[in-house]
């Protein structure tokens, strides 16, 4: 699967080579504050947890991975935005249900960047009908990410408790249905 770049940003599919990138993203406080409380990611955690994972759930030809966006005038990368099946690291893998995440640098937040990669990502995904529903799961508080979720046309579904092997958490979801 290809992802058409948009007047301001281009996207590639992140890889192992991308460590220092996800380390960087995962240095910022204020970018991990609904994540885990605002800690910020090791290079260990990164090597041991977050690459391994990534090498689990990265599909070029299904568009499953962490796509990289980039500022297309710069190539600067700003943030990704996560494609795999919901509960993917579970019993319960559900491959007719993609989740969709975002996570940018904070530079870039207020500037619709993050809405127009996940509006593009997703619109992708309906194009190549490589699954029949997308699901975006957010902590309750997290307006940011709840205000993309509206805008790429994601319902409000349920408040409930997440839970896959690096722990638990409560979570809003909202969901819609691909044509």
């Amino acid at each position: 699967m290809r992802v058409n770049q948009t007047n301001r940003l281009t996207y590639r599919l992140l890889t192992p080579n991308d460590a220092d990138l996800l380390f960087a993203l995962d240095q910022n406080p204020e970018v991990m504050q609904f994540i885990n409380g605002g800690q910020s990611t090791s290079r260990d955690d990164i090597n041991s947890i977050f690459i391994p994972r990534l090498k689990q759930f990265s599909n070029q030809e299904k568009g499953w991975g962490l796509w990289g966006c980039f500022l297309l005038d710069s190539n600067e990368f700003i943030g990704w935005i996560l494609v795999r099946p919901m509960d993917f690291f579970t019993d319960k893998r559900d491959d007719s249900n993609l989740e969709i995440g975002w996570r940018f640098m904070q530079s870039s937040w207020g500037k619709g960047l993050a809405s127009e990669a996940a509006l593009q990502i997703a619109d992708t995904l309906t194009e190549y009908k490589v699954a029949t529903k997308l699901t975006a799961l957010a902590h309750a508080d997290n307006q940011g990410s709840i205000n993309v979720m509206k805008k790429i046309g994601l319902e409000y579904l349920k408040t409930a408790i997440h839970t896959e092997p690096l722990g638990s958490a409560e979570v809003v979801v909202y969901e819609k249905t691909l044509d």
